[in-house]
């Protein structure tokens, strides 16, 4: 009697299913993620097109067609998009007329119209860009990591800004602006970018947190009540001259009383 053969599995049979699944998987894959990321990109490609439009008409002319600069501006290629949100978004750009610093105006431009300029200047070159909020955020620090923040900040930027982020006179005319009123969002791009004579402090020099605890520093200040005479809150320099023409000058007229009272005894 004579037992049925079983049936042997051909050598092919496991690779020909491996790829069988391969291509399933492919195709579904195929199917379905392409067409939000030709979403996103179409999105992209509109904002930046969008930009280029607003930047030939509102940029080119200081800064160069494709940001190459011109002897009305600097080289826009590597900035990125930070750079121009801090600068647009303050009203320091477009400048209204050439000097020797731009000072921050009344901002005319909207958000959109704001983030497609920037969309379009990162794509001529890497540069920071806009960052999220949890960058900055500083809302959950410690008092320990906020004196951090003030030790930070007395350390790299009071030398212009002032203890107290009240600003300062620089050389050749230019001046370090204010700091209290400003958005965490601005400061912290400031940090990131170096706008005109700062210095540009890297996520290396100053990483995120730090950067949030010295934002976090400066709104605590003001918070603070104001008690006394602030004289500006500038530091030693006002502080100084006060103690100077006080202390001085109300010696002087010491002196002089005496002396005015001993030549009435004469």
């Amino acid at each position: 009697m004579r037992t049925p053969r079983t049936r042997r599995r051909h050598r092919a049979a496991r690779p020909a299913a491996l790829v069988f699944a391969l291509i399933l998987f492919g195709s579904l894959y195929a199917a379905i993620a392409p067409s939000t990321q030709v979403a996103a990109d179409t999105g992209m490609s509109a904002q930046v097109e969008e930009g280029k439009g607003l930047y030939q008409v509102t940029c080119s002319s200081c800064h160069g067609l494709n940001g190459e600069g011109t002897s009305q501006g600097p080289t826009l290629v590597g900035v990125g998009a930070a750079a121009v949100d801090f600068q647009m978004t303050t009203g320091r750009m477009p400048m209204a007329r050439p000097g020797m610093q731009a000072p921050a105006r009344a901002n005319t431009y909207t958000a959109q119209e704001i983030a497609s300029i920037a969309a379009y200047v990162a794509t001529m070159g890497p540069g920071p860009a806009i960052p999220a909020s949890s960058a900055y955020d500083y809302s959950n620090l410690t008092d320990e990591q906020l004196a951090r923040g003030g030790e930070m900040f007395r350390t790299n930027c009071s030398a212009c800004h002032q203890a107290a982020g009240a600003g300062g006179a620089l050389p050749h005319g230019k001046y370090a602006p204010p700091l209290t009123g400003v958005e965490p969002l601005i400061i912290y791009e400031a940090m990131r970018t170096g706008p005109q004579q700062m210095p540009v402090f890297s996520e290396g020099a100053i990483p995120d947190e730090d950067a949030a605890a010295i934002i976090g520093y400066l709104k605590g200040i003001e918070e603070q009540p104001t008690l006394g005479l602030t004289l500006g809150g500038l530091g030693p320099v006002t502080e100084g001259l006060a103690a100077w023409i006080v202390g001085i000058g109300g010696l002087s007229l010491v002196a002089v009383w005496i002396a005015s009272r001993g030549a009435l005894k004469r």
